[in-house]
């Protein structure tokens, strides 16, 4: 097994390219048999062109590649490798949300290499997300529309800023966003059948469950089940958003009383989403704009390796 690190040397508040050398080279000093290689990005996008050459070029080799950074160096990797054989992700959590990894454990988890080299392997779905001009993009975590797309948008501007940035942004965006974003004109299928048409709040549609470094969006989702879980928010005001924020950081909005006449849920395959106008759709954090999506899971997509227990 080849084990293959992409690093994104913008990572985090300060970086992160020396730690990961030196925590690379330092495991394999006492592993004599760790066979590995460290690839610095060079510039967004960078990670998916290098890992798909990599995979390429190397197609008989097993391998494991770990994204060294944040949830966008995940679905950089993760968009690189798909559809190739032999292949392995997991990831050294650098970033200043890694959100995907909260599945399976903490920061800390994922920044023990000996745990991650000898790690459980699990056959994980991939959402497929195809825009109106057949461009395809893929989501392992989230994807997400209205509100949160608006407030990811600001999010990616102060992320970097002590107090209201790190784990803090999408919060910070949740302030910005307050004053736009709050209504985004919709028609959804589900699964071929009407499912909403009308002004939405925000929407998630999950394969993870949390998403924006401290929301718990999709408590009950299964990134195994071959399901995208759907959380859809009809407009409601200011002071009812910010009764609820709350319960949608720990998961239990689905539960709050007062949320009961703002939400639809749904599992489903397979989701076609139409505008009148542009909208964003976020794809991991990753912002697309467009007037149409189509959302399909992809089964058993790929193998994702968790740290050792």
């Amino acid at each position: 097994m080849k084990h293959v690190f992409v690093v994104n040397p913008h990572a985090g508040y300060h970086g992160c390219t020396t730690t990961i050398t030196k925590m690379v080279e330092a495991y394999a000093d006492t592993h004599s048999d760790f066979q590995y290689h460290i690839y610095h990005t060079q510039c967004p996008g960078d990670a998916t062109r290098w890992v798909r050459q990599y995979c390429t070029e190397h197609s008989q080799e097993a391998k494991r590649f770990y994204a060294c950074g944040g949830d966008g160096t995940i679905n950089e990797v993760l968009t690189g490798l798909m559809h190739q054989p032999n292949c392995q992700l997991s990831c050294l959590a650098f970033g200043s949300g890694n959100d995907f990894i909260k599945y399976y454990g903490t920061h800390a988890d994922f920044n023990d290499l000996e745990r991650l080299v000898e790690g459980t392997p699990h056959l994980v779905d991939v959402m497929q997300v195809t825009d109106s001009h057949s461009a395809i993009h893929y989501s392992i975590n989230v994807c997400n529309f209205g509100f949160d797309a608006e407030v990811v948008r600001h999010m990616e501007r102060v992320r970097r800023y002590p107090i209201i940035g790190g784990s803090n942004a999408y919060t910070t965006g949740i302030v910005l966003g307050l004053f736009g974003g709050m209504r985004t004109p919709i028609n959804m299928q589900v699964d071929g059948n009407p499912f909403y048409e009308g002004d939405i709040l925000l929407c998630a549609m999950s394969n993870g469950r949390n998403y924006g470094g401290n929301y718990c969006c999709a408590p009950h989702a299964q990134n195994d089940d071959g399901l995208i879980d759907i959380g859809l928010f009809r407009p409601m005001s200011v002071f009812t958003l910010a009764r609820l924020i709350g319960s949608y950081t720990d998961g239990s909005h689905l539960q709050h009383p007062a949320a009961k006449k703002y939400i639809r849920q749904s599992q489903c395959k397979r989701i076609d989403l139409q505008s009148r106008k542009p909208f964003w759709m976020a794809v991991d954090g990753e912002l697309i704009e467009d007037t149409r999506f189509e959302i399909e899971n992809i089964h058993h997509a790929l193998t994702f390796v968790s740290p050792r227990k």
